[in-house]
């Protein structure tokens, strides 16, 4: 994902940050079985992961305006 550009400095440290916003933000994400991990710039979702639920974050993430400005979704290589 591109984060909104306060939040895409290595010091704000995107999704990790300790802000509650984006501490409120992690805690929905891991509620989502298909999340492996999180960094600050990008999550991680199990490669079987089903389209709806890939959907589902994707829209979820986008309706975040205060953080994210782009989702970008990639398949491994």
């Amino acid at each position: 994902m591109v984060l909104q550009s306060e939040w895409s400095r290595p010091e704000s440290r995107g999704l990790l940050s300790a802000d509650p916003r984006v501490r409120t933000l992690r805690k929905v994400l891991v509620t989502y079985p298909a999340v492996r991990y999180i960094l600050p710039d990008r999550i991680s979702l199990d490669g079987t992961v089903d389209t709806r639920t890939l959907e589902s974050v994707s829209t979820f993430l986008q309706r975040q305006h205060w953080l994210v400005k782009t989702v970008i979704t990639e398949s491994p290589a």
